[in-house]
Order: structure tokens, then C-alpha cells, then sequence
């Protein structure tokens, strides 16, 4: 079941498929399938706790989109990088934003790939944001970053059971600036609970305070286990179910493109 809200359904279902490819890209070491229709700008990495580069993501490019996708925790190394809940200052949109400095710094050495991704896809079509899990998090600083340093034309960021990314002043520049942005949560999954509201610091006895982004869509699903009710095929599988159809549609190629919970 569904609040009331302005998402596209559609849009939902497809991006899910999107970010599950993200997670095909990793397992394959890069091969992963692209929706008809699209045709692959280029992947990017980013690094990990131990500076190690692995693949995070991809842009895509049709007619009428472009898709910026990011990648979920999958690596042990990423289970680290979700922990370092200390803040840093994400001064790209403002200096008196704070944000999740795990996350922060993935997507910072991903950053000056990404853009010239991005350089590549015509700036006239609308940019399609979208991530999973850790993904959703990056996926919440690039928005910020793109609508307060690139000023796209068209900016819609979806994400899937994303963290919380940032303190109350990053949240407010993020709502004031993305203008286009729904945050897909299933209300029995554990990782849009993370970090806590008020998160002291194990080392450092410093407190950080954590909000969440404007346009919660929340979903209702239990599927077995604290992994069941999180992962990107869970999330398909659910909006899958208010548009059949549609869903079914999308799957029918190529073969394997739709994630299995």
C-alpha cells in the first residue's frame, strides 16, 4: 500500500530494474544489460574504505532521458563505508552542510567521472537520478550536487530504501534545490532507519544529527527476513504489483533485465 503522492508508478518500476543492473555491473566485474531503448554513455568507479576502485554505477542515454544510476552496498568494504557516520561538510552545495562522511567520500571520488559522463548526454533532456541501499545515498548527494553546480533542465531523483544522508541544513538545501525527488521506503526495512536521528560517535562522544529528505513514498511489505525486506528485487516486486502490466512489459526484454527478490 501506498501514501498519497505524486510519484509515477512507471517511472518507479523502471528505475527499480535500473539499479538492479547496478548490482549486476558488480558482480559481472562491468557487463550488466541496458533497457531497450537505451544506449550505455559510460560506467564509472568509486573507492571504497581501502581506496580500492570498484564499479558504482553507469549513465545511460535514450532519445528522451538520461539515467544516472549508483550502486548499493555489495562489498565488505562497503559495510565499513555505511558505519562512518561522523559528519564532513559538503561544501559543493554549502558550507554549512553536513553530511555522512562514508558516503560522502564514495561519491566524491566518483564525482569528476560522473560529470564528464554527464558531459557527454544532451543537456536538454531531463536527468533521471536514481540509486539503492548506499546507492540511494549517493545518489541523494549527486542530485544536490548536480541542481546546485550543473542546473540541469529537467532533474528527477528516485531512490530506494536509502540511508539518511545529512544534517537538518543539507536537507533544507537539498528540498530547496532538487525540485523533483521521491524517496521509495518499505516500511519494515532497516537501512532507512540509518544512521539514527541523533548518532554519537563511538570515538569522538561528538553528536551529529540526521534528517531525512522531503517526499517519503511509503511501502508496506514483509518478505521473511531483515535482507528479504531490503534488497532492489523486494522493491521491484512490490510496485510491480499496483502495474502488472506494465511490469510485465518491461521484462519481456531483454531477457533478464527484471530483478528477481
Amino acid at each position: 500500500m501506498t501514501t498519497k503522492s505524486t510519484m509515477d508508478l512507471r517511472t518507479a518500476i523502471y528505475l527499480a530494474a535500473v539499479c538492479n543492473q547496478t548490482y549486476v555491473q558488480y558482480d559481472n566485474d562491468g557487463p550488466f544489460l541496458t533497457p531497450n531503448g537505451y544506449s550505455l554513455v559510460g560506467s564509472f568507479s568509486a573507492a571504497s574504505y581501502t581506496g580500492n576502485e570498484e564499479p558504482f554505477g553507469f549513465v545511460l542515454e535514450s532519445d528522451r532521458a538520461v539515467i544516472l544510476a549508483f550502486r548499493g552496498t555489495r562489498s565488505p568494504t562497503d559495510w565499513i563505508t555505511d558505519m562512518i557516520a561522523q559528519q564532513v561538510a559538503f561544501k559543493l552545495v554549502g558550507k554549512s552542510c553536513m553530511t555522512h562522511r562514508g558516503f560522502t567520500e564514495v561519491y566524491l571520488s566518483a564525482r569528476d567521472a560522473i560529470f564528464k559522463l554527464l558531459d557527454q548526454t544532451g543537456k536538454h533532456k531531463p536527468l533521471f537520478v536514481t540509486g539503492h541501499s548506499l546507492g540511494g545515498a549517493l545518489a541523494t548527494l549527486a542530485s544536490a550536487d548536480i541542481a546546485v553546480n550543473r542546473k540541469p533542465a529537467s532533474l528527477i531523483t528516485y531512490t530506494f530504501g536509502a540511508p539518511r544522508v545529512g544534517d537538518p541544513s543539507f536537507v533544507r538545501r537539498y528540498n530547496a534545490s532538487v525540485p523533483v525527488s521521491y524517496r521509495i521506503q518499505n516500511e519494515f526495512d532497516v537501512v532507512p532507519h540509518l544512521p539514527p536521528l541523533v548518532y554519537t560517535s563511538p570515538k569522538t562522544d561528538k553528536t551529529y544529527y540526521y534528517l531525512h529528505l522531503k517526499e517519503e513514498v511509503k511501502r508496506s511489505f514483509r518478505n521473511g527476513s531483515i535482507g528479504n525486506n531490503h534488497i532492489i528485487g523486494s522493491y521491484f516486486a512490490d510496485l510491480a504489483k499496483d502495474a502488472p502490466d506494465f511490469a510485465a512489459t518491461i521484462c519481456s526484454g531483454p531477457p533478464g533485465w527484471c530483478p528477481l527478490k
